[in-house]
């Protein structure tokens, strides 16, 4: 049995509500979590973010803010910056555009997700967090249509539930999950069996 991780890449998105959620994903997974995690956080465009060093004092990973051309590194986190697209390359590397805002809204899940399937296809998560409205629900439809593996939130648990509805109304959702299970979920894919 191999022990390479099944999955190189994770992506979350997250809107209202989305900093508790992802401090809760983030703050459960080990310091050698195999895949590169890229972060669509939506945030006020007029303040620069203070979300990479909240969310660096809570896990045992390491959180930037994305920069162009940052190679993705397991075990890290990559926060979209206010008012950046943020995609990802299929040489494994970020891209940052102030292309044309999506639904309103820059950084786009839709657009994160979309260059997560085209670059790493199956071997890509995208994992929809809390949120109003419905960004992220066509992403998840190219994450499934390129064998990646879809997880959010359940609305329960969600405090904004506007985004995982419309994420599992697509019908492009492998795992829906209270938030307290998500990382454990994530560890389980990510992690190869027989390493600790």
């Amino acid at each position: 049995m191999s022990n390479l991780p099944n999955f190189d890449i994770v992506a979350l998105a997250a809107s209202a509500g989305g900093l508790t959620a992802l401090i809760e994903v983030l703050a459960n997974l080990p310091a050698d979590f195999k895949a590169a995690i890229v972060v669509v956080q939506h945030l006020d465009p007029r303040h620069p973010s203070l979300m990479a060093e909240i969310l660096s004092r809570r896990t045992p990973l390491k959180v930037l803010q994305a920069k162009e051309g940052d190679e993705l590194i397991p075990g890290t986190v990559y926060i979209a910056p206010p008012n950046n697209h943020l995609l990802v390359n299929s040489d494994g590397t970020a891209s940052l555009s102030q292309s044309e805002m999506v639904h309103f809204l820059r950084p786009s899940a839709d657009l994160l997700f979309e260059s997560v399937a085209g670059s790493y296809k199956e071997r890509a998560i995208a994992v929809v967090l809390t949120g109003t409205g419905s960004d992220g629900a066509m992403g998840v439809e190219a994450i499934q249509k390129m064998g990646g593996t879809v997880i959010v939130q359940d609305n329960k648990s969600a405090e904004f539930p506007g985004m995982p509805s419309a994420a599992i109304k697509t019908g492009n959702v492998d795992f829906v999950l209270p938030l307290a299970e998500i990382s454990s979920a994530l560890i389980t894919l990510v992690m190869p069996h027989g390493s600790s």
